[in-house]
């Protein structure tokens, strides 16, 4: 496995070694010792989670506030996703910074999303399932949510002018300006 820290200090991008032949494919998804020795990070996820959706879904920018604060390591087992990290971290360098990646199911790669920042994703392909492990558990009263589409923040999502199918919760979101 190899890990690539991105331009946010603390978010990797994880690329398992994948052992494949004619009968199809092996990889070790998650191993503790190897991610805390690639990222410095011990995490104690306490939840796996997995959504499939149809393309053209956005989903977040989601967060949790302390103390239910969730780190993130999310992968794609099926089709394609557009992920995106936001620092939210007040006293960051890169507060306010984004990192967007392709997971997909044929390059395995997942991206370490530490406490502190904002998560969200779009589907690029229909049926796409999304999986991911959690640092802590959903807590409603601390789930937080910033707008998909923040001027502030600019995030291309490379919708080309087309409409992203959003939940009724994150068409809500708040403005990155209202976060503190």
């Amino acid at each position: 496995m190899k890990a690539v820290e991105t331009k946010i200090p603390g978010v990797f991008l994880l690329e398992p070694t994948v052992f494949g032949d004619s009968r199809g494919y092996f990889f070790e998804s998650f191993n503790t010792a190897k991610f805390e020795q690639l990222t410095s990070y011990a995490p104690n996820f306490v939840q796996d989670n997995q959504s499939m959706s149809a393309k053209g879904v956005l989903r977040g920018l989601h967060y949790q506030l302390e103390p239910m604060a969730q780190g993130k390591l999310v992968s794609v087992v099926r089709g394609s996703v557009l992920d995106v990290a936001v620092d939210i971290r007040a006293n960051s360098p890169t507060y306010g910074q984004w990192v967007a990646y392709e997971l997909n199911e044929h390059n395995h790669l997942q991206m370490w999303i530490p406490q502190g920042l904002a998560h969200g994703f779009l589907t690029l392909e229909d049926h796409t399932i999304f999986q991911y492990k959690v640092t802590d558990f959903w807590s409603k009263e601390h789930e937080r949510c910033i707008s998909w589409n923040d001027p502030t923040l600019a995030i291309d999502w490379g919708l080309a002018g087309n409409k992203p199918s959003v939940s009724e919760k994150d068409k809500h979101g708040m403005l990155f300006k209202d976060l503190r």
